[in-house]
């Protein structure tokens, strides 16, 4: 299956093919809105493209929004007037994500300065803006669908909370993310409904696409997904990957240690590879859910069940983004792990890691970034003159009971707009890990 060209950065429309299904393509907003083929392939922009000599001559010049709208430019092509994606950008992104040095070959980029203290609020502010704007005109409700692992729903919880002409899904596993990870998912109310399931995020992201599938029910309800399987999250994750390695003196190209669970971060990082932006090499990161990392090592990609760890976002053991990857190395596994080195580790080894960093380096990170520390330290012993960036992907205080058991009691500070949820009441909906429940709880509830 060819992976998709890369263009010369001129402007037109830009049209989304299926990675099952090369020949089917949809414009911009089909593949937004609708989010998955009915063939069950993931969306892919049909070129990406080269970023332009004026872009290069002015980048590190940009504000970040600036920077945003001059990469999205040509990868949504001509749909969106030039004045109405600025706007989207200028308003999803209004928060920094700094580069925080560790030692001379370690950085951390801090993704979780947004509203949710998390890196998903990049791609979910994004989306909503991106969304209400190609409905706007619209005479039906958005129904917007979601599996989470931890920080996805939060984030989407935030961004779409109170926008008219939505209503959002989240699906979640019972007793598999944090209790305040939790509590940003089932206080808001209004349009956002919370589905406790009882069984694993594998089982939430299956009922997901199942719906989907049902084509009659997706259209009836105007399903969109707001998952990395839906293209318009993965983009403005590419963002940060540019604003990172600007942040380096010039001439220093960045190694990125990506934590992973379901590699939509990973991938974001490979189109702005492909889109020009220089990068030795990527790593990536994961608990014992190693299904990437194992094929790295073998050639064989095995999915299987995921297990629960204290990482809990990177509990993933079917990633949806690998057919992005296979797609953007042209299906080759050698060319694959030629650009990617996978490590994986376990709970006891990540708490090590927490109270290892806090103790060399002052600096707290929760179990997901810890988990990069220790892959970029490891990618360190054979490759020492890289520079390492580890993208820190939430905020410790969100994982406080595991932060507590290492680092003591009182030891990390809990921001204002996360303890304020801590009291509020949960509003949630429990259901069987079956598509079936799910789909039959849409129609009755909608």
């Amino acid at each position: 299956m060819p992976a998709p060209s890369l263009g010369s950065n001129t402007l037109g429309r830009m049209d989304f093919y299926s990675t099952k299904t090369p020949a089917n393509k949809v414009n911009l907003k089909e593949a937004i809105i609708r989010s998955l083929p009915p063939d069950n392939g993931l969306y892919m922009p049909e070129e990406i493209p080269k970023l332009s000599d004026e872009f290069w001559a002015n980048w590190r010049s940009y504000s970040f929004a600036e920077l945003g709208f001059q990469i999205v430019k040509p990868l949504l092509g001509d749909d969106i007037p030039e004045s109405d994606l600025r706007k989207i950008v200028e308003e999803a992104i209004n928060f920094d994500a700094p580069l925080v040095p560790l030692s001379d070959k370690l950085s951390i980029l801090e993704l979780f300065q947004g509203p949710t203290l998390a890196f998903k609020d990049f791609g979910a502010r994004f989306m909503a803006r991106l969304m209400g704007y190609l409905t706007k005109d619209d005479q039906s409700m958005l129904t917007v669908l979601v599996a989470t692992s931890g920080d996805t729903g939060g984030a989407v919880a935030s961004a779409f909370h109170k926008v008219p002409g939505t209503r959002v899904v989240i699906l979640y596993p019972k007793g598999k993310v944090s209790a305040l990870q939790e509590k940003q998912l089932v206080t808001l109310g209004d349009n956002i409904h919370a589905l406790e399931i009882d069984g694993t995020f594998d089982d939430c992201q299956r009922m997901v696409k199942a719906a989907f599938l049902n084509r009659e029910l997706s259209e009836k309800l105007n399903l969109t997904s707001a998952n990395s399987i839906n293209i318009s999250r993965l983009i403005p994750q590419s963002f940060y990957y540019f604003h990172a390695a600007r942040q380096l003196p010039e001439g220093q190209l960045p190694t990125f240690v990506i934590p992973s669970g379901n590699f939509g971060n990973l991938t974001a990082g490979l189109l702005a590879q492909e889109m020009g932006l220089p990068i030795k090499h990527f790593v990536a990161a994961t608990n014992v859910n190693d299904v990437v990392p194992s094929y790295l090592k073998s050639g064989q990609y095995e999915p299987r069940p995921s297990t629960a760890t204290i990482s809990n976002a990177m509990d993933v053991g079917a990633p949806s983004n690998f057919a992005r990857m296979s797609e953007l190395f042209s299906g080759s596994w050698d060319k694959m792990r030629e650009g990617i080195e996978g490590y994986s580790f376990d709970d006891a080894t990540t708490r090590t890691a927490i109270k290892g960093t806090a103790e060399r380096y002052d600096y707290q990170v929760c179990p997901h970034t810890a988990v990069g520390v220790l892959a970029a330290e490891e990618w360190a012993k054979t490759n020492s003159d890289d520079h390492n960036i580890v993208l820190a992907t939430a905020h410790p205080s969100k994982f406080l009971p595991t932060m507590e058991e290492e680092l003591g009691k009182g030891s990390t500070i809990v921001p204002e707009r996360l303890a304020c949820l801590a009291n509020l009441p949960k509003v949630a909906t429990l259901l069987p890990a079956e598509e079936q429940a799910l789909q039959d709880w849409i129609t009755e509830q909608f």
